[in-house]
């Protein structure tokens, strides 16, 4: 009989842990084997998980410890604020757990060499999801850009962001403007000391795509400003440019867009612009097309976005295949590849608090 991947989900901080267990829920060979949160704010999260996944109550927890030691999971995906993603993992590792960690990798490059370290000494896989990572309009892109359609790639141009991060639940449920306001006071999301602010929440996104667009190069040098609300401590907006060898690129984030992306797209759009020698590609998230620009059609041209399959369709699946086959670590989500997003991050956080240019050397 195929084999049966039991998965454990611990921390609900991070709303997107009721889409992958979503995910769990329905792959024909994975089954939700434990859940597990400790923190009352999130009792709301738990029970509508619960209520949607069918989750037995034996199978619900509030001791992460206790959870991990009967449930005995093959893979446990770590939800928790940014800066307890080295907690969670050092304490799921030795059970041989493999690791998904929802993004961003981590609140510094310390604490992500912790995180690589922890799965090291245990012998098992972790890898590191990015939403953007599935979106057919980025990996189109990444197809067209290794294909040679716009040439050598030069400059990364990166927006992207939402109306806050209250402001929605998993499913992109939208929550009342009211709600969303007073969330903001007692949310992990708004607090320096638990990774929030728009610059740790969305800035890994862009610099991890931009890494594995690319072709895995990293920047000479960053240079980052930050924004933020009086009274707030952490930012919501930034804005980051990264030197590299063959050029300039950019990565703005914001908590603040006029509309979400995944309702009405903004403006600016919310995705990447790709400048090459020989061309430019535009690619918005969650949109159908993507637009092409060459010397032959100056005009530019649009395409049908690729089409997502099995097992390239989500993190879940995809985890399970590359567990399963030996297959490649989806670009984005591969160690490689996120370490050296972080590193970008790093800098883009020590410019912001400096004023000054940091070298990537240093990081």
């Amino acid at each position: 009989m195929a084999k049966i991947w039991r998965i454990a989900g611990l921390s609900f901080d991070h709303m997107h842990m009721g889409d992958l267990l979503r995910q769990v829920h329905e792959h024909p060979r994975a089954e939700v084997a434990g859940i597990c949160d400790d923190d009352p704010q999130q009792k709301e999260s738990v029970e509508r998980a619960v209520e949607r996944f069918e989750i037995p109550r034996e199978r619900v927890y509030r001791d992460y410890r206790r959870c991990l030691e009967e449930v005995r999971p093959d893979i446990v995906i770590v939800c928790s604020a940014t800066a307890r993603h080295a907690e969670f993992v050092e304490m799921a590792a030795p059970y041989q757990a493999h690791i998904l960690v929802e993004k961003p990798f981590a609140a510094s490059l310390a604490e992500a060499d912790r995180m690589i370290k922890a799965v090291g000494q245990a012998g098992t896989q972790m890898v590191v999801n990015w939403p953007l990572a599935w979106y057919p309009p980025h990996r189109t892109a990444k197809r067209l850009l290794d294909e040679g359609a716009i040439g050598s790639l030069c400059e990364v141009h990166y927006y992207d962001g939402n109306r806050g991060p209250t402001r929605h639940l998993a499913q992109k449920e939208e929550v009342p403007e009211a709600e969303a306001v007073e969330a903001m006071k007692r949310t992990w999301w708004y607090r320096k000391d638990a990774g929030g602010g728009s610059l740790l929440d969305y800035l890994g996104y862009g610099v991890t795509l931009g890494t594995w667009y690319h072709g895995g190069d990293a920047p000479i040098a960053v240079c980052c400003t930050t924004w933020a609300r009086k009274g707030l401590e952490v930012d919501e907006h930034s804005l980051t440019a990264a030197r590299y060898a063959g050029g300039l690129s950019k990565f703005e984030t914001r908590w603040g867009t006029f509309t979400d992306p995944w309702a009405h797209q903004p403006q600016p759009k919310c995705g990447f612009v790709l400048v090459g020698s020989e061309g430019t590609i535009s690619s918005y998230d969650y949109e159908e097309r993507i637009r092409v620009q060459t010397s032959d059609f100056p005009e530019g041209r649009e395409f049908a976005v690729d089409v997502p399959e099995a097992p390239m369709r989500g993190p879940v699946e995809h985890l399970i295949d590359v567990l399963e086959n030996g297959t490649p670590v989806h670009g984005p989500l591969s160690i490689p590849i996120c370490r050296t997003g972080q590193r970008i991050v790093d800098a883009a956080l020590r410019s912001a608090e400096s004023g000054r240019e940091v070298g990537l050397e240093s990081v």
